[in-house]
């Protein structure tokens, strides 16, 4: 065996393979062809900075590419730390690090995508053509960032034009029927940037394993209630009239609608069934405008800003049958109709000091709006309306202090304040940072990092029809990590990252009352090793494994959070041959989820999610000057069967195919 061959493999052995941050050594503020960082939240001057002693992962586009994803879940779910989950709500949800979606910031260049009602975000609505990069920062986060980022931040950057016209069309077909299909033009000249696409996709409904076992409410076949249709517009505009100054604007439309799979299991005698709900947005519209600049006021200091505009309407019905056919009959059928917006301006000052470090700031103000309306059938044929018109401000400000003492030490410490202004009262509460990192060597890095951090309970939380309580108050993290990122031999390297992470006050249904509350208290301890090698010219293989423990300490009987899995291992490799052909494989484990009797069951049981094993293949072969690519591949090469919420089955074996034509 070739020695050079044996070396890599027993390296990327020992090294376990990764999905690493980056590589950790390079600049941030330097100039990136195709990349718009003009709305860009940009925490770090031109070295690390407050990165480099936290976890920051990036997924270019090429890896984006690379593995067929055309949602943002599909993009980084085998990041270490990622959880993504899909229960009741027909969505993907996102965890990292133990912490649900409303704890995770959204950002799409600059612009929060978090609902205004409840600050989740569906990712499937996020099409994949438009995206540069995409930069996670799990735990500890960069103060400049503002609340809410309890888990971690999701920062999207997007394309712009680059030199000359490009153009590029593209389409997919698959099993059952689906269709998605995409284009863009693109381009540049000295002074102006330009980036257009639209992508439309529909699915008349996911395949289940084969191994499926049928139930009453779900037979084998097609996943009911599981069709889906989504159509997307985007655009940027880049000017520079001097080489001081940037100007653009964004705009981001998205259209379609989509069922909410119902549970599989109906059994009033099974403990930890919900029953089925019939559920449907039927039609779903969203759009978002942003105006932002930077402007080099001297060569030390920088000014940044934007001004955005986000809003989704949707019509939610709850009908009474799997027919969905009627909203009459039942009491908790509805019709609803509801509207969220969120509008704001931020300013973000940077001040350069040379060997006396910098300072980064942030002001920025945020108005959120939720209205609702529509009938609630409380008996046959008796109703009553869901009717709300809420809105809340926040406000927040922020420093951030970076510094290098000594070669290869770098310090940070942030502090951000925030308020919170609604009818009832205002809340006010802050986050503090303190990290630092250590090159010991050219290959070695040591950090550490410390976050306080805080969440304002959201619209939903507080005037929920249901279970809405004004009086919440913040929700409260504390969180600690360190690591050791290492450069290995033969293009590799490896990292590793412990955590502990204590949140309180978080807000959950207190089942006495069926109210909000600020009952939870979680912990959540683990580690992240990951490695990455590009030890053979063309190939690149990957890996991590993850292991999460959490205590829930807010119920009697539930020891852990459940739906978080205890251990996550990913494998990825990609190997381009000179002939221009491309193969791409990547294999995601999750094992130890636990899951509890319904909230009105006692005593409270426990259960056990099996185990599953996920293998996705792809490959593409480009021709015609690689003007032109095919491609093939198949999610879930194994067809296991599988859920990540009980009763809840996920998608089986899918293969699909497609071209792409760029000229």
């Amino acid at each position: 065996m070739n020695q050079k061959i044996l070396r890599c493999a027993l390296l990327s052995t020992l090294s376990g393979f990764c999905l690493l941050p980056q590589d950790a050594y390079t600049g941030e503020l330097q100039d990136r062809p195709g990349v718009n960082t003009l709305g860009e939240i940009v925490v770090s001057g031109q070295g690390e900075g407050v990165q480099a002693s936290e976890t920051v992962h990036t997924v270019t586009a090429e890896d984006i590419r690379s593995r067929g994803a055309t949602t943002l879940d599909q993009a980084i779910i085998l990041l270490p730390g990622v959880n993504v989950r899909t229960g009741g709500e027909g969505v993907p949800r996102i965890d990292i690090r133990g912490f649900r979606t409303r704890h995770i910031v959204l950002l799409l260049d600059g612009i929060p995508m978090n609902s205004a009602f409840d600050q989740q975000f569906d990712p499937t609505v996020i099409p994949t053509e438009n995206i540069a990069e995409i930069k996670l920062t799990t735990g500890a986060s960069s103060t400049l960032y503002g609340q809410g980022g309890l888990g971690g931040v999701i920062n999207i950057i997007t394309k712009k034009g680059t030199g000359g016209v490009q153009e590029m069309i593209a389409g997919e077909v698959g099993d059952h029927a689906p269709y998605s299909g995409r284009a863009i033009v693109s381009g540049a000249t000295d002074r102006f940037n330009y980036f257009l696409s639209g992508s439309a996709s529909k699915v008349d409904g996911y395949p289940l394993s084969g191994d499926y076992r049928p139930t009453v409410e779900q037979g084998s076949g097609y996943r009911n209630n599981s069709d889906k249709e989504r159509n997307a517009v985007f655009g940027s505009i880049g000017f520079t009239p001097s080489r001081d100054l940037s100007l653009g604007v964004t705009y981001n439309y998205s259209q379609g609608y989509y069922g909410k799979p119902f549970s599989a299991v109906n059994d009033p005698f099974d403990p930890f069934a919900n029953s089925p709900k019939y559920v449907r947005v039927d039609d779903y519209s969203g759009h978002s405008v942003q105006l932002a600049a930077d402007y080099a006021l001297s060569h030390q200091l920088s000014l940044r800003g934007w001004a955005f505009f986000n809003r989704r309407d949707e019509h939610v019905n709850q009908y009474d049958n799997d027919n969905f056919d009627s909203f009459n009959l039942v009491a908790g059928s509805f019709q609803e109709h509801v509207t969220t917006s969120i509008s704001g301006v931020t300013l973000q000052p940077r001040y350069e000091m040379g060997n006396a470090g910098a300072l980064g700031f942030s002001f920025a103000a945020e108005r959120d709006h939720w209205e609702n309306s529509g009938p609630l059938t409380v008996a046959a044929d008796s109703y009553t309306p869901l009717v709300a018109d809420k809105s809340l401000s926040v406000y927040s400000a922020a420093i951030e202090y970076e510094l290098s003492p000594l070669p290869g030490l770098g310090l940070v410490a942030g502090y951000g304040h925030f308020l919170q202004t609604r009818d009832e009262q205002n809340s006010d509460d802050y986050s503090l940072l303190a990290g630092a990192s250590y090159d010991i060597s050219p290959e070695t890095r040591l950090k550490a990092a410390f976050k306080r951090n805080i969440r304002f309970p959201s619209l939903g939380d507080l005037y929920d029809l249901s279970k809405g309580n004004p009086d919440l108050s913040a929700e409260r993290s504390f969180s600690y990590e360190a690591g050791v990122e290492r450069q290995l031999p033969l293009n590799s390297t490896v990292s590793f990252t412990g955590f502990y992470t204590q949140a309180i006050n978080l807000i959950q249904n207190d089942q006495s009352t069926n109210k909000n509350t600020n009952l939870a208290e979680v912990r959540f301890a683990g580690a992240e090793l990951s490695a990455a090698t590009h030890c053979i010219k063309n190939l690149l293989l990957r890996a991590s494994y993850a292991h999460l423990y959490s205590e829930d300490r807010s119920r009697a009987g539930r020891d852990q959070q459940q739906y978080t899995p205890g251990d996550k291992v990913t494998l990825e490799g990609t190997y381009n041959f000179a002939s221009g052909f491309s193969s791409y494989a990547s294999l995601l484990y999750v094992r130890n989820q636990f899951f509890y009797t319904k909230n009105n069951v006692t005593p409270v049981q426990k259960a056990k999610l099996s185990d599953y094993t996920l293998v996705n293949l792809k490959l593409s072969k480009r021709i015609l000057d690689n003007k032109v690519t095919l491609y093939v591949g198949t999610d879930n090469l194994f067809d296991e069967n599988y859920e990540t919420s009980y009763g809840m089955p996920q998608a089986g074996r899918y293969i699909y195919g497609g071209v792409e034509i760029r000229m």
